[in-house]
């Protein structure tokens, strides 16, 4: 938000105009992440090629299903706390911190470490999120953020097993 500029309405009480927008730029940070991740899953779902196609596929479908929810989540709390989410394409493309997923790969190993690598990275910066919002004092933000966390944990475990070996 430029400086000076009127902020939106806000949807909650005890919360001051520097934690509100402390928070919607870290919960608009977590959905350029997030948002990427979906894109990233669904390329990979669209692409893999391996010995468990089929039930790598329908858990693909079924995290990037998940992250889609964690994104909608992010961008109405944003909304909630009185901003605005930003969440086209162009702002993905320019804001997300995650790296670029490898467009070309197709063999099942390489996209389960790929998207094991990027669920885990997210993982982390959501973790710094909820450290950011117990210190802001914005408790339902920082219980977002950990339900998140809980979830984007087992999706990498999910797909990360798959390259295990025993």
């Amino acid at each position: 938000m430029r400086k000076g500029a009127r902020m939106p309405t806000a949807f909650v009480e005890n919360l001051d105009r520097s934690v509100r927008t402390e928070m919607i730029e870290e919960l608009n940070a977590r959905l350029v992440e997030a948002l990427d991740l979906v894109l990233a899953v669904k390329h990979a779902h669209w692409n893999i090629k391996g010995p468990s196609f089929i039930g790598i596929h329908l858990l693909l479908d079924e995290v990037a299903q998940r992250m889609r929810g964690h994104a909608d989540t992010m961008a109405e709390r944003c909304v909630i706390l009185g901003g605005q989410a930003k969440g086209t394409v162009q702002v993905v493309a320019e804001e997300t911190t995650l790296e670029a997923y490898p467009p070309e790969i197709t063999r099942q190993e390489e996209h389960v470490t790929a998207l094991k690598e990027r669920l885990m990275a997210f993982g982390k910066a959501v973790r710094e999120s909820i450290s950011k919002a117990d210190e802001a004092g914005d408790d339902d933000t920082a219980d977002l953020f950990t339900a998140v966390s809980r979830a984007v944990d087992k999706d990498a475990w999910f797909i990360g097993a798959h390259g295990e070996r025993s």
